[in-house]
């Protein structure tokens, strides 16, 4: 097994993190994770509200975590209430001004991950009380900042005395050994397992993903323009591209009021090394045993290997 900070805080058996994406991380996708030795994570998404947080929560049968987004917590704080209600094992801060929201999850005395994409980010998540930072990259699916996963890691690693862990381009146990490898606490991952068995979404979507190679996502904001969805401008969502990409992407001021159809595909540049869609368990086992035959070809790294 790998054993990091990750690992002994929550007693897992890999150092991987389920990431919590909208309209796909559901609570068949966590349980599967977190029976596999993983960490699995709920989402509060930009339409969800706190019943629906509940009602997710109600349904695990594994420990797990709750992702939230800060701009929706400035909009709808009960979203935050009904998370700490939920009382999983940490919650999830991304997406905007963490700070406002940390204090409450600190003080509820639940782990805070606190999702950043700079490493001014990550050093002001940690003064207002963030136990773990998440690296999150521009290579990752959904919103992203602008940096990509390698750099970003490399200006936030130093900058802080909390573990981290990477986000971003991350499918498979090579991935993982990669960020363990600089001095991650292990690996946030999400494309990878939204195609997955248990991952919300019709098999088309998923099979979409198989499909995609690793040039073949947009980082755009023509999906939340369409949507009217109010995602802070300096997160756009990388997707696959598609035909809505082909027209508007680039001339979002020119996007007519009404006519999306949905059907779009957040996904990293990861895509291109999906080529199945199994059980979301025997990923976990797949991406750590992998991980683990990497860094024993090539020990130095922050993980310690055990038998």
């Amino acid at each position: 097994m790998l054993a990091t900070p990750l690992t002994e805080r929550f007693g897992l058996r890999h150092p991987i993190v389920q990431a919590p994406m909208g309209g796909v991380a559901g609570p068949e996708l966590a349980t599967a994770v977190s029976a596999a030795g993983a960490l699995g994570m709920l989402t509060a998404g930009p339409n969800d509200e706190p019943g629906k947080v509940e009602r997710d929560a109600a349904r695990m049968t594994e420990r797990f975590a709750i992702g939230t987004l800060a701009w929706r917590l400035d909009e709808e704080p009960e979203i935050l209430d009904a998370a700490i209600a939920a009382q999983p094992i940490a919650i999830a801060i991304s997406a905007g001004q963490i700070v406002p929201h940390a204090a409450r999850v600190v003080e509820a005395g639940i782990p805070l991950f606190a999702q950043v994409s700079t490493a001014d980010g990550a050093r002001c998540a940690v003064a207002a009380g963030a136990d773990f930072v998440v690296a999150q990259g521009t290579d990752a699916g959904g919103h992203t900042g602008a940096v990509p996963t390698l750099p970003l890691l490399e200006a936030v690693l130093p900058a802080v005395d909390v573990p981290v862990l990477a986000a971003g381009g991350i499918a498979s146990g090579r991935g993982l050994a990669g960020v363990l490898a600089m001095g991650c606490a292990g690996a946030w991952i999400g494309t990878r397992f939204f195609a997955s068995r248990e991952a919300l979404g019709d098999d088309a979507r998923k099979q979409r993903i198989v499909e995609a190679r690793e040039n073949d996502t947009v980082h755009t904001r023509v999906f939340d323009i369409a949507q009217g969805l109010a995602w802070p401008a300096e997160f756009p969502g990388r997707a696959l591209r598609d035909d809505f990409t082909a027209r508007w992407h680039g001339h979002e001021d020119e996007l007519p009021a009404e006519g999306y159809a949905g059907g779009h595909v957040y996904a990293g540049a990861a895509a291109g090394a999906i080529d199945d869609v199994p059980p979301a368990g025997e990923l976990v086992e797949r991406i750590a045993a992998e991980a683990e035959a990497c860094l024993r070809a090539t020990p130095a790294s922050g993980a310690q290997t055990r038998p």
